[in-house]
């Protein structure tokens, strides 16, 4: 619906002006756009009057096939109202394409990585994993819906000091080699000291002790172990999906693809030495100081690594990747996206996940990762149930504070959004069951559906694909959980106010239809959030 107005804007503006259409509140119409406004400034018009102007040639080019009223409001709004038979045609439209309904081909079969949890394996997964966990999940479900080519990526950073570091942390934990401690103190970089840890430590004593002169030997066989563990977390405790897991010894680091990549950025012209380290000139390309590749011992910093990883997934023919990394990782996004146009990479971005607060009836609930002592994510998954975790945690846009409300997340009330969700779609289920509906019969003519109700409904329904397609667009994939609870209101008060199943009568049978569409833009839209769609609660 929105792409149809869309198009007959564009045969009344200049193509260069992208107009948005969008949702107004209620009393606005059903669409509005701000058209006027984008063209004031080179018309030297009020908003206003040209928002006149342009309601009238649209009102001339659509002659009252798609618009029952088309009006200005203050300051240079036009407001569209869309036709009860249209709305009616939408509904058929829906059930004809079934599952298929939302989905495009937006993606043009491109080909996208999207990394995201990539948590170093020395420890738990913390909540901020989780976060990014289910945030990069249904993008990935969003992106493939919408006809890009996925693939969903975990880089393991199973090399460099945090390994050495984490076999370090173990031989200390167990009593062997304290004096490890104090050097790693000295230089300012403190041993992983949580209680996990010592646990490890003390469950593998013989192989800690095995190798308690190799550090490095000893962290790499942690770091798969914990690895072992992450896995079972993700994949089976919360349900997210991943086609790749890189290891970055194996895939970069052996493959020689960091020295790649410093080879590129040479023959660019990019590198320069100073104060025996090698720097890339990062600064040219947005970032705020220049970064270095190599430092003065020639080791090669995690910068260069990184920048052998994109190399990578330029080599094996992406299009676009994106990076979700948590909240301490602001300095990163301009150093890497520097990198990724060096290196080739079309279309680099990088979306940074805020801090997560656990709230447990209105107060904090402490999260200190001092002495190991956290909430982690397998420890919020065995309180709160798995669908309520996944839409709790993607309520906010990724950019904001989450505050994770305990409390109403252990609800199995209305009150809580994700039972409201699903319980329209046991509505619409158990409706469909006591009326015995199989099959739809396209003949049933909907022309009773023009009740507020039903036609909130149906607008709702109609948005899906509009907001599937926004989010394949801005990643913002609050918008899904936003709609879902919109959808859901407009389902329970439909449900409320209007009589559906009675045999023989026309309006319900028309509602029957409405329902059975209902059922399938919730299914979908819970499909791709990632949970569950239940016939009864």
């Amino acid at each position: 619906m929105r792409q149809q107005i869309v198009q007959i804007l564009k045969k009344i503006i200049p193509f260069s002006v992208k107009a948005e259409v969008f949702s107004p509140a209620q009393n606005f119409g059903h669409y509005s756009t701000n058209a006027a406004f984008k063209i004031a400034a080179s018309l030297k018009k009020k908003p206003l009057e040209i928002a006149k102007d342009l309601a009238e040639k649209i009102k001339k080019l659509d002659k009252g096939k798609l618009f029952k009223r088309v009006e200005v409001s203050q300051p240079g709004f036009i407001n569209f109202w869309i036709l009860e038979n249209v709305w009616q045609t939408k509904v058929k439209e829906i059930l004809k394409e079934g599952a298929h309904y939302g989905k495009s081909k937006l993606g043009k079969n491109k080909k996208v990585q999207v990394e995201f949890i990539s948590a170093n394996p020395t420890g738990p997964l913390t909540l901020a994993n989780g976060r990014g966990g289910f945030l990069g999940d249904v993008l990935a479900n969003i992106l493939a819906f919408s006809g890009f080519k996925v693939e969903r990526e975990y880089y393991v950073n199973d090399t460099g000091n945090q390994i050495i570091k984490l076999g370090n942390s173990l031989i200390v934990a167990l009593g062997l080699n304290l004096g490890q401690q104090q050097q790693e103190e000295k230089r300012g970089d403190k041993l992983y000291q949580g209680l996990y840890i010592k646990d490890w430590a003390r469950k593998h004593r013989g192989v800690v002790k095995k190798y308690k002169s190799e550090p490095l030997i000893l962290g790499r066989f942690a770091a798969k172990e914990f690895l072992k563990n992450t896995k079972r977390v993700i994949i089976q405790k919360a349900r997210i999906k991943f086609n790749r897991f890189t290891s970055e010894f194996n895939h970069i680091y052996k493959k020689k693809y960091p020295e790649k990549a410093l080879a590129i950025f040479k023959k660019a012209g990019l590198v320069y030495e100073k104060e025996g380290a090698i720097w890339l000139k990062t600064a040219k390309f947005g970032d705020d100081k220049d970064r270095v590749l190599l430092t003065s011992d020639c080791q090669s910093t995690y910068f260069l690594n990184d920048s052998g990883h994109y190399l990578e997934t330029v080599r094996r023919g992406f299009n676009k990747k994106i990076n979700i990394l948590g909240p301490d990782h602001y300095g990163y996004v301009k150093r890497i996206q520097a990198a990724a146009k060096i290196l080739g990479l079309k279309d680099s971005t990088v979306i940074i996940t805020q801090a997560i607060r656990l709230l447990e009836k209105g107060q904090g609930v402490k999260m200190s990762k001092r002495m190991g002592k956290f909430v982690t994510f397998e420890d919020l998954l065995k309180e709160i149930n798995l669908d309520v975790a996944r839409f709790f945690f993607l309520m906010v846009s990724s950019d904001s504070h989450l505050d994770f409300d305990l409390s109403l997340a252990k609800e199995k009330t209305l009150k809580n959004p994700v039972y409201y969700v699903q319980y329209a779609y046991v509505r619409s289920w158990s409706i469909l069951k006591k009326a015995k509906i199989k099959t739809i019969s396209v003949k049933v003519k909907l022309d009773p559906l023009k009740t507020f109700e039903d036609i909130k409904l149906i607008q709702e329904l109609v948005k899906f694909p509009e907001i599937i397609e926004d989010a394949a667009g801005d990643y913002q994939i609050h918008r899904l959980t936003r709609y879902a609870t919109e959808l859901a209101k407009a389902f329970h008060n439909f449900y409320e106010k209007e009589r559906v199943i009675e045999k023989g009568d026309d309006i319900n049978q028309a509602r029957l239809i409405l329902v059975k569409a209902s059922s399938l833009v919730l299914k979908n839209l819970l499909i791709l959030l990632g949970i569950k769609a239940p016939k009864k609660m």
